[in-house]
């Protein structure tokens, strides 16, 4: 490796060179029309110290999400959710087995997958519109690249008028639309969401679900949602994994065959019921 390389390149490079090896001794992982893929994956988290054993979080979990797909993971709580999608995010790195995007293994975070958390996580003493271009500034892109789309997504996200204003003047579902269009505003292949609307009111969290679907008819990101909520899931996808008790594994998977955007009539339609049953009875079944 060049020694021009600056220092934190560096420790990145050594760190994650054991798990580039082994990607790369790999072949024909995946299908052409993959953009994300976890091949044989299982994450152990050690404990520190000389009492306990280890946790392992997910075991021999396989996963092929195709380009464009709505893809949600459902599960009991503890079943590994959030850590395949840290993998993907690229903030963790795989105890066993790999995770690609586009056939390449994931090493890091990059700006070609955005996170979407349940807490917005604004900066308090930016304006709702310095807020959203902060991650593309400081990356140095250009205001007259970025300024544009940011007031088109503020406008998308129904925030329009709202731009001077801060995250204490904002509802909880006003803060989470201004972190999807933060995230938007790179223009990721890949937009992970970690049960963003857990934390909202029925009718808002309804609203917020009926927004990720029109976006999505704008933007055509592949999104990855995690959710603990049947009817939620079932409503944003196109395909849901149900997870097994930890160690998870992908236990079901069902295909929701309705076209998008959702409407509310989608919710009382034998479609849904029929979905939301057989997944409430899966998941029954992990819980005890």
């Amino acid at each position: 490796m060049s020694s021009s390389l600056p220092k934190i390149a560096k420790i990145m490079y050594r760190k994650s060179a054991p798990y580039l090896a082994h990607v790369q001794s790999r072949s024909n992982v995946g299908r052409a029309e993959d953009k994300v893929v976890l091949k044989d994956v299982s994450k152990n988290y050690l404990k520190s110290g000389s009492s306990g054993d280890a946790t392992l979080a997910v075991k021999s979990l396989n996963i092929a999400i195709k380009k464009a797909e709505i893809v949600s993971i459902l599960g009991p709580t503890g079943c590994g959710k959030s850590t395949a999608m840290n993998m993907i995010a690229g903030f963790e790195l795989p105890s066993q087995g790999e995770v690609l995007l586009d056939g390449k293994p994931i090493l890091a975070p990059g700006p070609d997958r955005a996170v979407v958390f349940q807490q917005a996580s604004l900066f308090p003493w930016l304006t709702v519109f310095e807020n959203v271009v902060l991650g593309v500034k400081c990356r140095g892109v250009s205001p007259d690249t970025y300024y544009n789309r940011a007031e088109h997504l503020l406008d998308a996200v129904k925030l329009k008028g709202f731009e001077k204003h801060y995250p204490y003047q904002l509802s909880g579902g006003m803060q989470q639309r201004v972190q999807i269009a933060r995230a938007l505003i790179s223009e990721p292949e890949v937009l992970l969401m970690d049960e963003p609307f857990g934390a909202l009111d029925s009718q808002t969290r309804l609203m917020m679900q009926e927004l990720v679907l029109q976006l999505w008819v704008e933007y055509q990101p592949t999104i990855i949602f995690i959710t603990h909520d049947v009817a939620e899931a079932i409503f944003v996808s196109d395909r849901i994994l149900l997870m097994s008790s930890r160690p998870g594994k992908v236990k079901l998977a069902v295909s929701v065959d309705e076209s998008k955007p959702r409407g509310q009539e989608f919710l009382t339609s034998a479609k849904f019921v029929e979905l939301q049953a057989s997944l409430l009875t899966a998941l029954k079944q992990e819980v005890h």
